[in-house]
């Protein structure tokens, strides 16, 4: 399957060199490891791996270091429900997030993301998909970009050609399988 023309976003938990290296380039990092606490260093060694190698790379829920690290963004998680104020001087630094309902559609879009990871469209080992309909119901509910996220696997990879804007997410997905970007 091709996604040309389309966002592709992997989550990463660690900094593997040689699994980051596995992935296109066109396909977008975001590092998120809620488990443990890194000295600034560790971020700043992962950007610039990023940055070497052709990737753009976003942080989870912080949005100091992502900054001061010179990420190119920040992905706001859907638990997070704070108003974080930016004072961005960097025009290239997006900020994306999560949601997986209304209200938390609302709240991303009052947190100022570009794009909204609406998930889960399938089902997955912890939750129930949306499943389409519903998914694209919530989809007409915002102007922001939508990226797909959650139970992407080999099965069910081709029915993301049901939708109009084809970005999606994976967490273990692309890792898996090889995907032409």
């Amino acid at each position: 399957m091709h996604f040309l023309n389309h966002e592709v976003y992997h989550f990463i938990d660690n900094f593997d060199c040689e699994q980051i290296l596995k992935l296109n380039k066109n396909i977008n990092l975001i590092f998120r490891n809620y488990k443990k606490v890194y000295k600034y260093k560790f971020y700043k060694d992962l950007r610039n791996f990023c940055k070497n190698n052709g990737y753009k790379i976003y942080l989870s829920n912080n949005h100091k270091i992502a900054l001061k690290a010179n990420y190119d963004g920040l992905y706001i998680p859907s638990f997070n429900k704070k108003i974080i104020n930016i004072n961005n001087n960097k025009k290239n630094f997006v900020i994306i997030g999560s949601a997986h309902n209304i209200y938390e559609i609302r709240q991303k879009e009052r947190q100022g993301v570009k794009s909204i990871f609406l998930s889960p469209l399938f089902n997955t080992k912890l939750k129930k998909g949306l499943g389409i309909y519903k998914f694209l119901n919530l989809c007409k509910n915002t102007k922001r970009n939508v990226v797909i996220l959650g139970g992407i696997n080999k099965s069910n990879i081709n029915k993301l050609n049901l939708f109009k804007n084809k970005s999606f997410a994976s967490i273990n997905y692309l890792l898996k399988n090889e995907i032409t970007c």
